[in-house]
């Protein structure tokens, strides 16, 4: 009782994978067609049973207002969300400090060597530059400790 079927075989490089497809496709339609599972093996009756399964609806459903029950769980539990980040600023915090404390030992060990080259291509403090940038410095200041005070004032949102 042979049935014809519109599936076309796939080109297969390997002829191992060719046989295991033949048989899987051989065990889902013997499955399909409710054929006496006597005469399969251990992999065509495995086969069946995985193509039996499938074709069975999931026993266990959502229940009805499951999005509902989900967002009120969510809702409940924000400690536990707030602890992630809390914990990430605690490494990049020692990440700083660890860094920190590598480049001060660094300059220390190291700084006498090239230290001075840089101290060269800084200007003279009675350089016009060395004003204008001590005026930069001022202005740069200035704008951050007015827009501080102005939170404090105003609240974070202002």
């Amino acid at each position: 009782m042979n049935q014809h079927t519109d599936d076309s075989i796939p080109p297969f490089d390997d002829p191992a994978h060719e046989r295991e497809w033949l048989a899987q496709e051989r065990a889902m339609q013997r499955e399909r067609l409710q054929l006496d599972p006597a005469g399969d093996d251990a992999r065509d009756r495995c086969y069946r049973l995985i193509a039996r399964t499938l074709r069975e609806p999931s026993p266990e459903a959502l229940p009805a207002d499951f999005a509902r029950q989900l967002a009120a769980r969510v809702a409940a539990s924000p400690a536990r969300a707030a602890s992630g980040p809390r914990f990430e600023f605690v490494l990049m915090l020692a990440l700083a400090a660890v860094l920190v404390v590598a480049t001060g030992a660094v300059v220390a060990i190291y700084g006498s060597t090239w230290l001075p080259s840089f101290a060269a291509l800084l200007p003279t403090p009675h350089a016009p530059a060395t004003h204008w940038l001590l005026m930069l410095a001022g202005c740069l200041g200035a704008s951050w400790l007015l827009g501080r005070w102005q939170r404090h004032i105003h609240g974070p949102t202002a």
